[in-house]
């Protein structure tokens, strides 16, 4: 299959392109629209053909641009903006935020360009009103598609389409399948963040990152150990560096190990353990897998950013605030 043009809103990092290149369906040219400096340098690296456009809302002067045209355009395609949409925030506006409310300039550009096909994504955590909103003006209901039959992550959207489309076949993928394992780490950041590429291995017991690449004694302990009105108490790894253990008590927290799993197609991650009969308790969940996200702890709170997931289940939804590091912890009692 082969169209004409296609226009990608809210481009991103080129992921219209990587589909249709999936899907097998071929294009004449790939304009797009993105802001963000840092995916428009990735996109471009990956696809340099493709036509960058600029802001959406400048999409008045697109035709200007050479070789763009409305009347060329048989797809258009995008996820408009979450932010005011997603459970995620509180005292969400909805389509009336000002993010969100892009939709509506997906719409003005839907109407100028009046393509074959259209595609839109949005969260489905969105207000059942909002959901209605936009299935009236688009002209057709959504279907929900959780990005977890296709990957190791919750995540459920909606998608507003005149495309014939189906659910995907389950590919049975799980944390444990895509977590690396094995390399050393010491040198390397542990998630896109400035405070994580500063720091080791060897800052694990300071709680400025959460890495290892060698089985280290521990123990979790909760700082600082009195409370002070005012102050946060967090609980994190105390290494001990002289390679003993910590004598065993009746607390499981007070004597585990650190380290990551081997190397292998269904391993991955790094685990804090304790010698299966030093504890009652057997883990409940080393034979099974989960298609859901099973918490198993949290290093402090229960807020998303210090929660605790096992690699037998699916990731939840990444955040951009959530800093990535308890999605690789599993917690082992």
């Amino acid at each position: 299959m082969k169209i004409r043009n296609v226009l990608s809103l809210f481009d991103g990092m080129r992921c219209g392109a990587i589909a249709l290149e999936r899907a097998g369906i071929g294009y004449d040219k790939y304009f797009a629209s993105e802001i963000d400096k840092y995916a428009i340098k990735i996109a471009d690296k990956n696809y340099p053909k493709a036509i960058n456009l600029g802001d959406i809302n400048n999409f008045q002067f697109w035709e200007f641009i050479e070789g763009f045209s409305w009347e060329s355009i048989d797809l258009v395609m995008g996820g408009s903006p979450c932010q005011d949409l997603s459970i995620a925030k509180q005292n969400r506006e909805g389509l009336e935020g000002k993010r969100s409310g892009l939709f509506w300039v997906y719409v003005e550009i839907l109407k100028k360009a009046r393509p074959k096909y259209f595609l839109l994504e949005n969260v489905a955590s969105m207000h059942n009103r909002d959901r209605d909103m936009i299935s009236n003006i688009l002209g057709v209901e959504p279907i929900m598609i959780n990005s977890a039959l296709v990957s190791a992550q919750q995540r459920k959207r909606y998608y507003w389409t005149n495309i014939w489309t189906t659910q995907p076949n389950d590919r049975k993928i799980f944390l444990r399948d895509i977590i690396e394992a094995g390399e050393p780490m010491t040198q390397k950041s542990y998630c896109l963040s400035a405070n994580y590429g500063k720091k080791s291995v060897r800052d694990i017991d300071k709680g400025n990152t959460m890495i290892i690449d060698e089985p280290i004694p521990c123990a979790i302990r909760t700082y600082p150990r009195t409370k002070k009105p005012g102050v946060p108490r967090v609980s994190r790894p105390e290494v001990k560096h002289d390679g003993k253990s910590n004598s065993l008590t009746s607390v499981d927290k007070d004597a585990m190990v650190m380290f990551q799993l081997p190397r292998g197609k269904n391993n991955g991650g790094i685990h804090i353990d304790k010698a299966p009969t030093m504890t009652s308790n057997a883990w409940p969940y080393n034979n099974l897998l989960i298609n859901k996200p099973v918490q198993i702890g949290n290093i402090g709170t229960n807020v998303q950013a210090h929660r605790v997931y096992s690699v037998v289940g699916k990731s939840v939804t990444l955040s951009a605030n959530g800093g990535g590091r308890v999605v690789r912890q599993v917690y082992i009692k």
